[in-house]
C-alpha cells in the first residue's frame, strides 16, 4: 500500500494500547494485516472523511495501514525524534505489566519501552511505570535467533499477527530477528530482498528459507535450524524438516510449502 497525503499536517504517535490491528482498508471488517505494539511510533498521513480511521507509517518498519482513529497517542514530532536517536528498550517476557494514570494493562513480548529510565516509560507527557523483563536489543548470533524463535514454539497462526497469542510467518521472523539487532520488513516478499543468496547445502543456522506459491511469488518465510530443519508459523509456530524441494510437515508427512530461495541476514562475523 502507498503512502497518501492530504492537505493538513501529519500526525505524530505512538501506540499506548496492549495490540493495535493495522488494516488494509478503513473498516472493522478489513483484513487485519499487521499489528501496532505498546511503544511503536507511527505518521498518521489522513483521516476517513467521518475521522473514524487514520491511516499511518509505521516508523518502526515502514508499513502502511488504517487503524481505528480512538486507539493512539499524540506526540510532538520532537518527541518522536528524540526517541529514533536514543536505544529502546524491549519487553522481553511473555508479557509484562503497564501501570498508566487508573489504568493497569499488560504489554507483550516485543513492546517497545520508550524513553525508558529506572522502571519509568514516558510517551511525550505521559508516565507509565513498568513491570517485567526488558532487552537492549544487540546484534545476535545464530544460536541466539535459535532460542528467540524457540520462545514462540506452538503459538497460533494469525494472519498480520505478532505476538504469542498469534502471529504469522514474516512477523514471527521480524520479531525474533529484532530482538536480535537486526531491522527486517514486515512481509515476507520483502524480506526475500534482503541479504546474501544462499545455495541449498551452504545455508547454516539463521539463514531465512522463502517459499513461492504456483505463481513464483513468495508466500512464506522461515527460519533455519541445524540437520535441515526449520522453525516457521503454519497453523502454529512448528519445527518441520527443510529440503531441497521445500518444507515437509513431520506430521502430515506431506510437503506444505515449495522452497523459492535462501538467504543470510546475519553478520558473517558469527558465521
Amino acid at each position: 500500500m502507498q503512502s497518501s497525503h492530504n492537505s493538513f499536517e501529519e500526525i505524530y504517535a505512538v501506540c499506548n494500547l496492549s495490540i493495535v490491528p493495522v488494516r488494509t482498508e478503513p473498516n472493522d471488517k478489513a483484513e487485519m494485516c499487521t499489528q501496532l505494539l505498546f511503544g511503536e511510533s507511527f505518521i498518521i498521513s489522513k483521516f476517513t472523511e467521518d475521522g473514524k480511521w487514520a491511516y499511518i507509517q509505521n516508523l518502526t518498519d515502514d508499513y502502511f495501514g488504517w487503524i481505528d482513529a480512538k486507539q493512539y497517542k499524540s506526540v510532538s514530532k520532537e518527541y518522536v525524534e528524540t526517541l529514533h536517536k536514543n536505544p529502546t528498550p524491549v519487553s522481553k517476557g511473555l508479557f509484562g505489566i503497564m501501570k498508566g494514570h487508573r489504568k493497569i494493562f499488560p504489554v507483550l513480548m516485543g513492546s517497545l519501552l520508550p524513553m525508558y529510565n529506572n522502571g519509568q516509560v514516558r510517551i511525550d507527557d505521559e508516565i507509565y511505570v513498568f513491570e517485567g523483563e526488558y532487552t537492549y536489543p544487540a546484534k545476535g548470533t545464530p544460536s541466539d535467533i535459535e532460542k528467540t524463535a524457540k520462545f514462540y514454539l506452538f503459538s497460533p497462526y494469525l494472519w498480520g499477527g505478532k505476538t504469542h497469542y498469534g502471529i504469522d510467518c514474516s512477523g514471527l521472523v521480524q520479531q525474533v530477528f529484532m530482538f536480535n539487532g537486526y531491522k527486517l520488513p514486515r512481509d515476507s516478499s520483502k524480506q526475500e530482498e534482503m541479504g546474501m543468496a544462499i545455495a541449498f547445502g551452504m545455508h547454516k543456522k539463521g539463514d531465512l528459507a522463502f517459499f513461492h506459491n504456483v505463481t513464483g511469488r513468495v508466500i512464506h518465510v522461515g527460519i533455519v535450524l541445524d540437520h535441515d530443519l526449520i522453525i516457521h508459523a503454519s497453523g502454529e509456530v512448528r519445527i518441520d524438516k527443510l529440503d531441497e524441494v521445500g518444507i515437509y510437515n513431520l506430521d502430515k508427512k506431506q510437503y506444505s510449502h515449495k522452497l523459492h530461495s535462501l538467504k543470510r541476514v546475519l553478520s558473517t562475523d558469527f558465521l
